[in-house]
């Protein structure tokens, strides 16, 4: 009688058995504690949503309250009860609010939201009134019925008064119990799709445990060696072994073809990494590495053999600004358009020996080889400032850019690939210093120019201290009544060698070599040093003020609002006195981190205004997003405004769009007598400019206000 024996099979029948024995007693267990946790989850679920309600009214509540605050000081302050009943009936209008009170700092109703303002001067005598009037800072009560948010209005440290807005607390619980029957219900749904799935997965787990036990007997060990052998050959680098074939319809099979063309998907792979590494995955174009290979095998071709070759470096002008306005996507697409465009420029003009390279970010070269060098660099180039000064169609609008071409010769301006390059960029530089959108062949001339430049920063370094550097004030006058209201500190440079240096270029220099960080803050402490002795009148709407421009650099710091407050503490000047000027490109490049610096400065008192007004890709509908109190109309439409009517009718839609969201508007480089009297017919509030006043000393503008 033959032996039975407990073979593999068995075996492997019996740990399946075991297998799916405890995978049910676990899944019993699992189903039991899930029934449980589900009741627990529920309740906790309860609890965790109201304290989640009541802290979501709290921090709603503070969040509004604050903003009726900034939205109603300057309102208040001019007691535009129009304005007021706007804000308050808008914030009325938001879920779950039942009242909103403007009252004094007597307790005495301003405003409630009505037309009438029924309730108007009378004393507000509920019984959360009293700690509403008495707190100094956002204060909260609970009733049974109502949460009270309420929270002081000021101008710097002088109180005008308060606002109240009271929520339902009979809305929020309901729309608590609300939320928690539909978690409720979410929680019955997910267990039974729970309890699905989970069944579900166990049959499909004792399908596949008797699939394993129906194929335990197939043969396996000859496919897997013969696996391991393929995997062998590959591991030594020998992709031409012979290829393995198999019929079979399963993951084996798909295994051993999988491995069969293993090594020519290396070999493709390989190819493609090559490929990749010399081009530039925006564009199609070469890239930098490819570029300079190449470069340095032609110039060792051309040696000696008395033939020329030239470098175009070609530079998108104010390329920055489009990824800081349009966004980074936007900038991708511009790129991509212009590579088109110098592509076709280089395929028809630039001979058969052309090649087009893009070096990263927004910098193009190109390299010719045939025939006059000189005058075909001149033609090409006038062709790609033609082509690339046409406007660019990105996202529904049009972008007007242009590119600066700097243009090297070889051997003329030098023999080697790296001197060559750093010519074409210092080409490239000087064509943009020359006004943009134009190209420049290198010079010995340009180096000087470098050098003036690396002379001038290091010259700049100590200025400050060495006494070079001061302040000028060019007075601002209300149109109004011609009266000064304030100034606006320039800062000049005294250089003993080079006399009166340009603020055009040692600010530009100090800007890009980072020394505006130093030099601000001390322009920011002499201006406001030198506003604190001026003699002011006791009307507030008399106190002279002084503006100061703030660099970008100085904006992304982030450290400005501590800076003021600095300054203002050590001076003594009211921080109402201080005007801070950006430009609009600093604001708009950045918006969420300059909002939030200047919502800071803003609520300490300091007024901010916007430069360059106009100039930049930003509109009108910044504003509501940026706190600003002031902008400042650029000089270029006040300059053409008399006989360009486009100009004029821009400058009277920026004062009527600003005032209608209640920015003070300020026009600069006032120069003639009927600038002046159509600004002023136009409503505009303020003006600056040699007409009306030139730059003087502190010491001088004060006689003037004296």
């Amino acid at each position: 009688m033959k032996k039975l024996r407990f073979g593999l099979q068995a075996r492997f029948v019996l740990a399946v058995a075991v297998m799916l024995a405890v995978v049910l007693a676990l899944l019993l267990l699992l189903l039991h504690r899930q029934k449980v946790m589900q009741q627990e989850v529920a309740e906790l679920g309860r609890d965790a949503m109201h304290g989640m309600v009541e802290q979501s009214l709290r921090r709603h509540g503070q969040a509004t309250v604050a903003q009726l605050s900034d939205a109603l000081t300057n309102p208040l302050y001019y007691f535009d009860l129009d304005m007021v009943g706007r804000i308050v009936r808008s914030a009325q209008k938001e879920p779950d609010v039942s009242y909103v009170l403007v009252y004094d700092p007597e307790g005495r109703i301003i405003h409630d939201g009505s037309d009438e303002i029924a309730v108007y001067g009378q004393a507000m005598t509920d019984p959360l009134a009293y700690e509403a009037i008495a707190a100094r800072e956002q204060h909260i009560q609970w009733s049974p019925q109502i949460v009270d948010v309420s929270g002081p209005i000021l101008v710097g440290n002088q109180r005008l008064g308060g606002v109240r807005v009271g929520y339902s607390i009979a809305s929020v619980r309901s729309y608590e119990n609300q939320a928690v029957s539909a978690a409720r219900k979410r929680l019955d749904e997910l267990n039974a799709r729970h309890l699905f799935w989970v069944l579900l997965l166990l049959l499909a787990l004792v399908g596949t445990c008797v699939a394993i036990i129906g194929y335990v007997q197939r043969t396996l060990v000859r496919p897997i060696r013969q696996l391991a052998n393929a995997a062998h050959a590959i591991e030594v680098g020998d992709y031409n072994s012979e290829r393995m074939v198999s019929e079979r319809q399963d993951e084996v099979g798909e295994l051993v073809r999988a491995f069969s063309s293993m090594s020519d998907s290396i070999a493709r792979h390989d190819r493609d990494v090559r490929r990749m590494a010399y081009t530039d995955s925006l564009t199609g174009l070469t890239n930098r590495l490819a570029f300079r290979e190449s470069l340095d095998h032609r110039l060792m071709m051309l040696r000696g053999a008395g033939r020329q070759l030239a470098l175009l470096f070609a530079d998108i002008d104010d390329f920055k600004r489009v990824n800081d306005t349009l966004g980074h996507e936007a900038g991708d697409e511009v790129l991509q358009q212009f590579a088109n465009r110098i592509r076709d420029a280089v395929e028809a003009m630039g001979g058969d020996d052309a090649l087009l390279a893009r070096f990263g970010g927004d910098e193009f070269v190109i390299l010719i080889q045939d025939g006059d060098v000189r005058a075909a660099a001149t033609r090409l180039s006038e062709r790609l400032v033609a082509e690339l000064g046409r406007p660019i169609a990105v996202q529904d609008r049009q972008v007007f850019l242009g590119t600066s071409i700097g243009i090297t010769l070889f051997p003329e301006d030098a023999s080697g690939a790296t001197a060559l390059m750093k010519n074409g960029d210092i080409a490239m530089y000087q064509a943009k210093v020359a006004g943009k959108n134009c190209y420049r062949f290198y010079s010995r001339a340009m180096d000087q120019a470098v050098e003036r430049r690396v002379r001038l920063e290091q010259e700049l370094r100590g200025a400050w201290e060495r006494g070079e550097l001061s302040l000028v004030y060019q007075p601002v006058f209300r149109l109004s009544d011609s009266r000064i209201v304030g100034a606006e500190a320039l800062l000049r440079w005294q250089h003993p060698e080079m006399g009166m240096v340009a603020p055009s270029v040692f600010i530009d220099v100090a800007e890009q070599s980072g020394l505006i960080e130093a030099i601000g803050p001390r322009v920011l402490r002499a201006a406001c040093a030198a506003a604190a002795r001026w003699s002011i009148g006791s009307d507030p709407l008399d106190q002279l003020f002084v503006s100061v421009n703030v660099s970008p650099r100085q904006l992304r710091s982030g450290d400005l609002p501590e800076m003021v407050a600095e300054c203002l503490r050590e001076t003594g000047l009211a921080a109402s006195r201080l005007h801070l000027e950006l430009t609009e490109t600093a604001v708009i490049s950045d918006e969420a981190h300059a909002s939030a610096l200047l919502a800071t400065l803003h609520r300490s008192g300091v007024k901010v205004w916007l430069d360059d007004f106009g100039t930049g890709f930003s509109g009108l509908s910044h504003l509501r997003r940026v706190p600003v109190d002031g902008v400042k109309i650029d000089r270029s439409f006040i300059a053409d405004m008399l006989r360009d009517p486009d100009d004029l009718a821009l400058t009277t839609a920026i004062i009527a769009m600003a005032h209608s969201l209640g920015i003070t508007v300020v026009a600069e480089g006032v120069e003639k007598e009927g600038q002046f009297n159509i600004l002023r017919e136009r409503g505009c509030d303020l003006a600056q400019g040699y007409w009306l006043g030139y730059p003087v000393t502190a010491a001088e503008f004060a006689q003037l206000v004296t």
